[in-house]
C-alpha cells in the first residue's frame, strides 16, 4: 500500500476525515481539513513534478504538506526526504516526499501535530 493511501486510511480512522479534491485541473491534489466550521487544512497530498521540487530524475513524486512549529521545521529539513513547503508558508509548513524511507509512524505523529496546530 502506498503511503498516500495509508495516510488517507489513518485520517479516516483517527479524525473521520476524507480527502477533498478541490481542483479539476489538479486531480491528484487532496486536501485534508478539519470537520469543524472553520474547516482549516491540516495537510495536503499532491503529486508534483520532481523538477518543481528540486529533486533529481524524471517524473513525479507524491508529497505531503503539513504544519509544524518553525524550530521543528528547521530540524526536520535536515532529512533528505523533507523539503521546503511546496506552495505553502515555508516557515511553518514542510513537505515530506512520500514512498521514501521516511517512516510512516513518524508521518502519523506529524499529521497529529499538524491537526492540533490547525485546530485554532
Amino acid at each position: 500500500m502506498s503511503q498516500r493511501q495509508a495516510i488517507f486510511d489513518y485520517v479516516a480512522q483517527q479524525y473521520a476525515v476524507a480527502p477533498e479534491y478541490l481542483w479539476a485541473k489538479l486531480p491528484s491534489y487532496a486536501v485534508l481539513r478539519h470537520c469543524n466550521k472553520k474547516g482549516k487544512w491540516f495537510a495536503l497530498i499532491a503529486n508534483v513534478s520532481k523538477t518543481k521540487l528540486g529533486l533529481t530524475g524524471e517524473g513525479t513524486a507524491d508529497i505531503l504538506n503539513i504544519k509544524c512549529e518553525p524550530d521543528v521545521v528547521s530540524i526536520l529539513r535536515q532529512d533528505k526526504n523533507v523539503l521546503p513547503a511546496y506552495h505553502m508558508n515555508k516557515r511553518r509548513w514542510l513537505t515530506i516526499v512520500l514512498d521514501s524511507d521516511f517512516e510512516l509512524d513518524e508521518i502519523y505523529k506529524l499529521l497529529d501535530w499538524s491537526y492540533r496546530l490547525t485546530l485554532k
